[in-house]
């Protein structure tokens, strides 16, 4: 082999194994990061990931959150209209956080069923849902007519399971 070609051939592989390496080490340094978004009728069909982060959303059913007389923890449910997940959260919640109201929230899904979540966001006004919360509840069929196709709906026009 001609000894141009032979150091040509040396530095493409060269990169080519350089590139590998890069994108595995890429790779693996992503991958805890990664925060894939479950509607409640995932988590509760066992698709979710169990002790892993995770983002859920949906609307927060009236009437179901408990807050503790002693301390900042909070138990709620929140739903797709498909099905309710209860979420577990110990700190100040947003001031917009309300029942009947579009919340998404960071966290992991523990070996109960329980979302111990991290973080809670809340709508920042009164038409805007999260696209992903709005689409699950599309899916879920659980929007009125009036509303469905639209990222623009609140929570107060679902049909809440029980």
């Amino acid at each position: 082999m001609h000894p141009v070609r032979k150091q040509r051939l040396i530095l493409v592989v060269f990169v080519v194994a350089f590139s590998c390496l890069a994108v595995g080490l890429l790779t693996y340094a992503l991958r805890e990061n990664i925060n894939l978004f479950y509607p409640p009728s995932s988590i509760v069909a066992g698709q979710a990931p169990v002790d892993k982060r995770i983002r859920a959303g949906g609307c927060v059913l009236p009437g179901q959150v408990k807050r503790a007389a002693d301390s900042l923890d909070v138990n709620f449910l929140i739903t797709d209209g498909a099905a309710n997940v209860e979420v577990h959260y110990s700190g100040i919640l947003p001031d917009l956080f309300a029942e009947g109201e579009a919340v998404v929230v960071n966290g992991s899904l523990n070996g109960d069923g329980v979302f111990m979540a991290t973080e809670v966001l809340a709508k920042h006004d009164e038409t805007y849902m999260p696209p992903e919360v709005s689409d699950s509840i599309q899916q879920s069929g659980a929007l009125n007519a009036a509303n469905s196709g639209q990222h623009q709906a609140t929570c107060e026009g679902m049909q809440y399971g029980s």
